[in-house]
């Protein structure tokens, strides 16, 4: 390890001078800075935040969609010894009350007018809330500006003073507070040090199929720990950068022509979905020809996975079909795509595959935030990738599996515990060191780490019988038109499962049958919605063991949300929520007689 603090990455970052280092985009327009004003502004911020009253151990929470001056902030309060507490724009005020008192932040920083008013409400719960900053536009009633914090701090030697207080800071030092997103619940903050940041980007910037020339993408949110240590990899490679927001990300993706990004698997199946819907609505012809090119990609994908080269008749057919479909695919996404990586929960097969043969690979990984994040990747070269996997174990970390399939970790990414909570720091870890993941998993001959399921999501039925809900569920979203699958069972006699459509899809396929109906709760009682949505349970059936069949479901009339509060800003089920919400429904299932 070169370096002593996260400062001192992005000092690689900046050793060289660009004109154009990063950039926020926004429909309809983008704003470049370059290295110098880059550095400027994150030294003129320390300074300001200094004066403020910021000083080393006070913790700073940032309430920002993905910017330059995330990054800036993040920066200027690590370089005052000070902690980040970085949150989720989508939070309410009672969880964001809750984050800051938990925190003890001093400051908060907001990127909107619309946020800093949220935080200045919560301040009167919230005694220790002294500051609130706001990035953008006139200053909400309360709240301060960002430019005047930047305009006390500008002076000729902010710099000198930036790089000589990084200088005191140590690689055990603690540098954020990351609050998990919290299924059940209130969240735990996960401490992070600059070491366990320090550490893994170095190894993920190692395995990146990306050089410091390569225009990056940050859209998932910098506060969701996958995004956040990439953002560092990429200031060990010196990348110039393009910010959005998550929101804008398939209108931009065209503008910014990124070479590489990181995604949740949630993406990557909605551009998926979204293309096949636009084939389903083609003209048969058409629908041969995709169809047929696709074939000719997945062909060429499998022969590059397994370190072989494709046959003449193979390579022939693919670059037809990659000039007539394949690169139309690709266009969605910039056209310029060379890599992309998928994290934060599982990615199907099928879309992976799926992206392999319109010539985008997808790097699976996995990892935790109590990791920092990384725990494995698969790589680039051939035989480094292995679809279904999370690829193998990165170079500074431990992985063994328990007797019970939970996989536990080692390294120098690993938390060194929850911040205020020795009782759930104690309960993380075994005594030799390993940390509960939560994850069940296990490890192929060739050191391919496989994930299963979530130890807490397993259900066991009143027959005794463990069911792994995920693999099921993905079975069930094979169905384009099934856009989430809760499966239900634990201590009940048999598997049920709530089946939140696809609204866009399934209304494409309704109008193909000659319904009218286009509100969501009279589509998804129509009896011919009912017959579709049956033949992806009896298809999820038929690879199932009878004790984890489907035997009764219902579509729900709503897409379950992160605004619902069904899903967890980094796109997970609340598991607990959706069977709360929807009891009624789960009670009348298991009173029925007949499965259906």
């Amino acid at each position: 390890m070169s370096e002593r603090s996260i400062i001192e990455i992005f000092r690689r970052d900046v050793a060289v001078e660009k004109d154009r280092h990063c950039a926020l985009y926004r429909p309809g327009e983008v704003r470049w800075l370059s290295t110098r004003e880059l550095l400027e502004h994150t030294a003129a911020l320390a300074e300001g935040l200094a004066r403020l009253g910021v000083e080393r151990g006070d913790r700073v929470m940032l309430m920002s969609e993905n910017r330059p001056e995330w990054h800036m902030v993040d920066l200027a309060v690590l370089d005052l010894g000070a902690v980040d507490v970085p949150v989720y724009t989508t939070l309410t005020a009672a969880q964001i009350a809750f984050q800051v008192r938990d925190s003890g932040s001093r400051v908060v920083v907001a990127d909107s007018a619309e946020h800093a008013v949220m935080l200045v409400g919560v301040r009167r719960d919230c005694p220790g809330l002294e500051h609130v900053v706001q990035i953008e536009g006139t200053p909400a009633a309360g709240a301060l500006s960002f430019e005047e914090i930047l305009a006390s701090g500008a002076s000729g030697d902010a710099g000198s003073r930036f790089w000589e207080r990084a200088g005191r800071i140590g690689p055990d030092d603690l540098a954020t507070i990351i609050y998990t997103s919290g299924t059940t619940g209130d969240p735990k903050g996960v401490m992070l040090t600059h070491r366990n940041f320090i550490e893994n980007s170095a190894v993920v910037a190692a395995r990146a199929a990306t050089t410091g020339d390569d225009l990056v993408l940050e859209f998932l949110p910098l506060c969701h720990v996958l995004e956040r240590c990439a953002g560092y990899a990429y200031m060990r490679l010196s990348c110039p950068r393009a910010y959005c927001a998550a929101r804008h990300v398939a209108e931009l993706l065209p503008v910014i022509r990124p070479m590489y990004f990181c995604s949740v698997p949630r993406v990557f199946e909605k551009v998926r979905d979204a293309v096949l819907t636009r084939v389903d609505a083609a003209t048969p012809a058409r629908r041969r020809l995709f169809h047929w090119a696709l074939a000719a990609g997945t062909r060429v994908a499998r022969a590059r996975l397994a370190g072989q080269r494709p046959g003449v008749r193979t390579a022939l057919a693919y670059a037809v079909a990659d000039r007539l479909v394949l690169s139309k695919v690709r266009a969605a996404l910039g056209g310029r795509v060379a890599y992309a990586l998928s994290g934060g929960a599982p990615l199907p097969v099928r879309v992976n595959e799926f992206f392999h043969a319109v010539g985008v690979p997808i790097q699976e990984g996995y990892g935790l935030t109590e990791t920092s994040p990384g725990i494995a990747v698969n790589g680039c070269l051939p035989g480094e990738n292995r679809l279904g996997s999370v690829g193998r174990p990165l170079d500074h970390v431990e992985v063994r599996i328990a007797g019970d399939g939970e996989i536990l970790v080692r390294g120098a990414n690993v938390t060194p515990g929850y911040w205020h909570r020795p009782d759930a720091t104690r309960d993380a870890f075994e005594p030799d060191g390993f940390f509960h993941t939560g994850d069940i998993g296990r490890l192929d001959g060739d050191g391919f780490l496989y994930i299963t399921d979530r130890k807490k999501d397993l259900i066991v039925t009143a027959g005794g019988k463990n069911v792994a809900p995920q693999p099921i569920e993905e079975l069930l979203k094979r169905s384009r038109f099934v856009d989430a699958a809760v499966l239900i069972g634990d201590g009940r006699p048999y598997i049920v499962a709530l089946l939140s459509p696809d609204f866009a899809a399934l209304r494409g396929w309704a109008a193909g049958q000659g319904i009218a109906e286009e509100e969501p709760v009279g589509l998804a009682a129509d009896s011919r919605v009912q017959a579709l949505f049956r033949e992806a349970v009896e298809a999820a059936n038929a690879e199932l063991a009878h004790y984890e069949q489907i035997r009764l479901f219902r579509v729900l009339p709503v897409t379950l949300t992160i605004e619902g509060g069904q899903l967890t800003p980094t796109l997970k089920v609340r598991r607990r929520v959706v069977e709360r919400e929807f009891a009624a429904l789960v009670e009348e299932m298991y009173r029925e007689a007949r499965p259906q």
